[in-house]
């Protein structure tokens, strides 16, 4: 694989930024993985692991003559971030981030960086439950989409290089109006996660029920619930906080569903039921035909299951 960038700056050192380095490394993507984590013990982990070949103690001596400054913190801080960096930013390099909002990112991040610089939102659409250096692998991105969100006055060459690494991870890139790709995520990640959130929240208060019980008895539905609310708390809170104008339109158009499958429930309706459920059945077959999930039977979620994303 051909290198893309000379020099990469990875601020913040989760799942995300840990698998990036891990793919550019096992790709020859960069020249140089520079790093930045708040905390010494993230760091040292860094290091230790060995997806970054240089860790630094401010983000400022780790975008010091970066090619690419990938913000992979979470989105609420991602304003903050650009503030402390900009002065240090390298003329004609590029600035991307991770998180899965776009709107708020766009408008935090851009105002900040300084003329020449070329900041192309992005959003991997790529994940597990776990957090931290040590979550990250190289084959995260493969086959996941990465939506890029390219503003106004973007520059092409800048937008083709970033799609090259994106493509170099396993990638399949997409590019998509920001206003569009956050009632997007909104349907397809945020809405669900929060649903997980207050599935595991109603059994965490049914105290008719013992947690041992809960634990003993789950079904793979319910495990599966438990799996997307054990995602980085920081994260979520900031997600729904900065995208709160789509979730919530969503939320409603949820409601009004759920109202009318109990009412049907409650009349005893079993032909509407069944006509609802084939309609919401061809879905999954949807996701399997797009390759973005297995067919393959997986009812005790063994193994790698937990990767997924």
């Amino acid at each position: 694989m051909t290198q893309v960038y000379g020099r990469v700056a990875l601020i913040g050192l989760g799942l995300i930024a840990s698998s990036m380095g891990h793919a550019m490394r096992r790709q020859g993507l960069a020249g140089h993985i520079a790093g930045h984590a708040k905390t010494a013990e993230t760091r040292a982990a860094a290091l230790e692991i060995g997806f970054c070949d240089s860790v630094h103690a401010t983000a400022a001596e780790a975008v010091a003559g970066a090619d690419l400054v990938v913000l992979a913190v979470p989105v609420g801080a991602m304003g903050e971030i650009a503030a402390e960096i900009a002065p240090f930013l390298k003329p004609g390099c590029t600035v991307t981030d991770v998180g899965s909002v776009k709107g708020a990112v766009a408008d935090a991040v851009a105002p900040h960086l300084p003329a020449g610089v070329q900041f192309i939102p992005g959003h991997p659409m790529a994940g597990t439950e776990y957090s931290g250096p040590h979550s990250g692998f190289a084959t995260l991105f493969q086959n996941r989409w990465w939506l890029l969100t390219p503003l106004d006055g973007t520059d092409p060459a800048a937008l083709a290089r970033l799609r090259a690494l994106v493509e170099g991870f396993g990638a399949k890139v997409d590019e998509m109006e920001v206003a569009h790709h956050d009632l997007v995520v909104a349907v397809v990640s945020h809405a669900p996660h929060l649903i997980a959130y207050t599935m595991v929240g109603v059994a965490d208060h049914m105290r008719r029920v013992s947690s041992s019980e809960i634990i003993q008895y789950s079904a793979a539905g319910f495990r599966d619930f438990t799996r997307i609310a054990a995602s980085d708390p920081t994260m979520w809170r900031d997600v729904f906080l900065t995208n709160k104008e789509a979730v919530l339109d969503i939320l409603g158009r949820f409601t009004e569903e759920l109202f009318m499958l109990q009412r049907a429930i409650r009349m005893g309706d079993g032909e509407q039921l069944h006509a609802y459920f084939t309609r919401t059945r061809a879905i999954r077959r949807g996701i399997i035909e797009a390759g973005q999930d297995t067919a393959a039977p997986d009812f005790g979620r063994a193994g790698d299951s937990g990767r997924k994303g």
